[in-house]
Order: structure tokens, then C-alpha cells, then sequence
């Protein structure tokens, strides 16, 4: 259950009850996907709630919105602010925090007039858990980039992620793994992937993949660290030839491999790259003065 009779919202300026809220069922937003959302995470810090990259996250929330022509007559601190107002208003620390942009009635495929922005928050673990993942190849691939705006985090772009994921799971599988339209190695259904050989971290490059934040995080830690990172097309054979491999995003925060298609990894999960950063990475996320840059 993610809200509860005493939780609450905030929608359109104003903090009401998630129970006592309603939307309009003709909105382009629920017959059509026509919608833009992020997810964000919360940690508890020495110096109280940090929202992990707020910024960062309603920035591309405001770029989604442009992207599709939704209108986003919104003030990205003010947002932040309200996010941190929503926290401690539901006793929240380590918590989600989930902003939608949603369009007002309107069934025809034009762009919308009016929109809302909702925002609600709940405690919850690790996406896709803590123990190492078995995937599958998805018999599905992602969106060619030319037939929708790939970098922009829409809703209805993830029924694609929706079938894919229970494909896997129908087939016994933790998750899967999408390629692109091409046959190239591209991302998970809601993370980006990583993985390592003969100490060199590879990972698929922008433009038929959703330029995560995590992602980013990560290719700036590994900087940090000294660990040689190359963005490119990569496929289903190099990736089966690799020492191990990891998906990383927000609500997964980083997250090892075990296998794909039942053929094991050889590393160790606690001796590769993707343990280090996992490491460094949840390190980084509970301070309160992380700025590192997700320009990438």
C-alpha cells in the first residue's frame, strides 16, 4: 500500500489527502500515456532528509514535458522545496518521491491546454531487491529513437518496460533486458546496464536509451575511482563474454548480475567494479552536500 487515510499529496500548489483526491477519466494522461514523471529517491543523512539529486530530477521532468509539447509552467526550486515540504509533512525520511505532470480532458491528440503536476512520496526498498539478478533477453526491444522522443521519461513509453518485465518473470527470470531496434545491447525496463571486462567498465551509449541519472552517477564515481569506462554499440556476444555486469537506476539504486539467459558471470559480485561503485555509491547517496554532475 503506498498511501494510507493520513497520507498526503501535493497537487497544484496544495498538500491534500491522497485518499480524498480525484482525477478526471477523460485526461490524455490515462487514455494515452500523455504524461511526463520522474523518480526521485530520499536518504536519511547525518544532517536530516537529502533528496539525492532533486535538482537533476525535476530538471529532466521540465525537459520531458518539452520534448512531447506538455506545457510546464513550473518553477523547478519551488518544486524542490514542496518535495522536501511533502517529506516531513508524511514523517518521511529514506523514502520515493514521485512527481507526475498529467494532462487536463481532452480526447483528441492535440497537445494539451492545461496540465497538473501531483507529486507523493512512500517508503520503499531497493526496485528489483538486494540479491543478484537473473535476466533474460526480452523478446521485446526498445522503441526505435525516431518513433517517440527516447531521453524523455513519458508514461506511456513504459508499457514497453510492463511487457518485457513480465515476460521475464512469466518465464521464471528476475528481470529483463532490452535490445535496441538494431540488435545492440540497450537497458533494463526501468535501469540502465553496465558490465565488465578485463577491468574496463562498457555501457551503451545515448540515444536509444533513457540517459539515466544513476548512470550518470555512476560514470562520474567511476572517474573518481580511476576505472576506464567506453559508451558504445555493444552486443548480445560481448556482453556474454564479460567478467560480470550490473544494472543501476534510481529505484534500483546498483544492482549485480548473476546471469543472463541462465550463463552465469565468472567474477565474484564482491570482486568487480560494480560492488566498488555499489559500495561508493550508497556511500554518496546519505550525504547531505553530494553535488556530483550528471552531465554525460
Amino acid at each position: 500500500m503506498y498511501y494510507n487515510k493520513n497520507t498526503l499529496i501535493y497537487l497544484d500548489g496544495k498538500f491534500v489527502k491522497a485518499n480524498e483526491t480525484t482525477t478526471d477519466l477523460y485526461s490524455q494522461t490515462l487514455h494515452y500515456g500523455y504524461g511526463v514523471f520522474e523518480g526521485i529517491r530520499a536518504y536519511e543523512t547525518e544532517n536530516g532528509t537529502s533528496i539525492f539529486k532533486a535538482q537533476e530530477h525535476y530538471d529532466r521532468l521540465k525537459k520531458s514535458a518539452e520534448l512531447v509539447n506538455i506545457p510546464f509552467n513550473y518553477d523547478v526550486e519551488e518544486l524542490v522545496k514542496a518535495s522536501y515540504e511533502l517529506l516531513e509533512k508524511n514523517n518521511l525520511s529514506d523514502a520515493y518521491v514521485r512527481p507526475l505532470v498529467f494532462c487536463d480532458p481532452n480526447m483528441t491528440l492535440a497537445r494539451p491546454n492545461n496540465v497538473s503536476i501531483m507529486i507523493c512520496a512512500w517508503e520503499w526498498g531497493a526496485y528489483l531487491g538486494d540479491k543478484q539478478l537473473r535476466l533474460t533477453i526480452s523478446t521485446y526491444c526498445r522503441p526505435h529513437p525516431r518513433s517517440i522522443k527516447i531521453e524523455a521519461k513519458v508514461c506511456g513509453h513504459y508499457v514497453n518496460s510492463i511487457l518485457a518485465t513480465n515476460e521475464a518473470k512469466d518465464k521464471g527470470f528476475d528481470e529483463a533486458l532490452l535490445l535496441d531496434s538494431d540488435g545492440f545491447l540497450a537497458e533494463g525496463p526501468g535501469a540502465n546496464l553496465f558490465y565488465e571486462k578485463e577491468g574496463v567498465l562498457y555501457t551503451p551509449q545515448l540515444g536509444n536509451i533513457l540517459p539515466g541519472i544513476t548512470r550518470a552517477t555512476v560514470l562520474e564515481l567511476a572517474k573518481e575511482l580511476g576505472i576506464e569506462v567506453r559508451q558504445g554499440l555493444f552486443s548480445k556476444d560481448d556482453l556474454a563474454v564479460a567478467d560480470s555486469a550490473f544494472y543501476c537506476g534510481t529505484a534500483a539504486e546498483i544492482i549485480g548480475i548473476e546471469s543472463v539467459d541462465d550463463s552465469k558471470f565468472p567474477k565474484e559480485w564482491n570482486n568487480t567494479l560494480g560492488k566498488k561503485l555499489q559500495e561508493e555509491y550508497s556511500k554518496l547517496v546519505r550525504k547531505s552536500d553530494a553535488t556530483l554532475s550528471t552531465t554525460h
